[in-house]
This record gives C-alpha cells, structure tokens and sequence, in this order.
C-alpha cells in the first residue's frame, strides 16, 4: 500500500501540474477535469501511503484503513479509466490483492493453527 499510496501521489501531480498529460479515451457518463483528478489522486495517495505506514509498523488501524482506504482507490481506479486504462487496471489489481492479503492475514493473531 506504500508503493501504491506513493504511486498515486505521483499520478497527482501529473494530473495538477500539465491538463494534457492524460487523454481521454472514450465518452463516459462521468465528467471530471483532470486538475480533480489530480488533487483526488494526489490527496488519496497521501492517506494510502500513510496507512501502508500504519500496515508496515503492525498496528491494528492500519488493517483497518487499508482495507478500507484499498476499496476507495480501487473505486476512484475504477473511474479513471477512460484517462489510463492500463495503469488503472494494473492499480486496480493491486488494489484487489491488497485487499485479500490484509483480510485473510493471521499476523495479528487471529486465525492461530496451534
């Protein structure tokens, strides 16, 4: 989630900084300009690297919030795939992985074999 969180920040600022790093690929319901999408990568990016923090340190909250914050950028992914299909599904992925590997981890103690 580190790496992802940071690869999202780095989305952002693309997105803030030059209107026409990204192209749009097909028409779609949902409209946003890409200075928004920016800052929503670039905010969202933040929150997910400080969670991936919180998962490398062991603390409780940060299973919490990267299940949670993981559904969020799979989501804001999701809508942005008219402006990078590949990279959105790759990140998508990733986030889907995530998710699997936080929800069935027995590092806190949860499931014990023993």
């Amino acid at each position: 989630m580190l790496v992802t969180g940071i690869l999202d920040v780095f989305q952002g600022i693309a997105g803030i900084a030059e209107d026409d790093v990204y192209a749009r690929v097909g028409d779609y319901v949902f409209k946003f300009n890409l200075t928004t999408w920016g800052w929503i990568h670039l905010i969202l990016g933040i929150i997910v690297a400080i969670a991936g923090y919180g998962i490398l340190k062991g603390a409780e909250w940060g299973r919490v919030a990267g299940i949670s914050l993981a559904s969020l950028n799979l989501l804001a992914q999701f809508l942005f795939i008219p402006y990078q299909p590949w990279w959105a599904l790759f990140s998508m992925a990733v986030s889907v992985f995530v998710i699997w590997a936080l929800a069935t981890d027995d590092q806190y103690g949860r499931n014990e074999r023993y």
